[in-house]
């Protein structure tokens, strides 16, 4: 089991086996490309559908916590002195969306409702890179342990 929104996200897409590495937080010292960056807690707020009687101090409460999930890829190789080919793993993006979109998150430490991915930015190419953002908004329940330290 992961301990954090961003582990239960790794562990689900490392399952898949796209043959890219899973990082949380950021890639090691001279990670080549491809890879994925988990970041969690972009945004936390109250889920104000999944929360019930604010009167009752036993009911549970619910959060919607937004994590980014980074895909850098190298766009081109060099083929020869003045020409290069395409290198990026199109549709790659989108399989990872698709993977995360609706998925419950087992290894997640709390109970997930719904994990929904709300957008895909794909950025310019710098330093022969692309990098697509997925946002992915996870429902779940807060741990009593995040709210009281051990």
């Amino acid at each position: 089991m992961a301990a954090t929104t961003s582990g239960a996200i790794k562990a689900r897409l490392e399952g898949l086996q796209f043959g890219v590495p899973v990082f949380r937080d950021g890639p090691r010292d001279g990670q080549a490309p491809p890879f994925v960056v988990v970041t969690e807690l972009d945004f936390v707020g109250l889920d104000s559908r999944g929360n019930g009687d604010f009167g009752d101090p036993d009911a549970g409460i619910q959060i919607v916590e937004t994590a980014t999930v980074d895909l850098v890829q190298t766009a081109r190789s060099k083929t020869g002195g003045t020409t290069a080919k395409n290198v990026e793993r199109y549709g790659l993006a989108e399989a990872i969306a698709h993977a995360l979109h609706g998925h419950a998150l087992p290894a997640h430490p709390a109970k997930v409702t719904a994990v929904r991915v709300t957008g895909m930015d794909r950025f310019p190419i710098a330093n022969n890179r692309i990098r697509t953002s997925i946002t992915v908004q996870i429902h779940r329940a807060l741990l009593a342990e995040e709210v009281t330290p051990a």
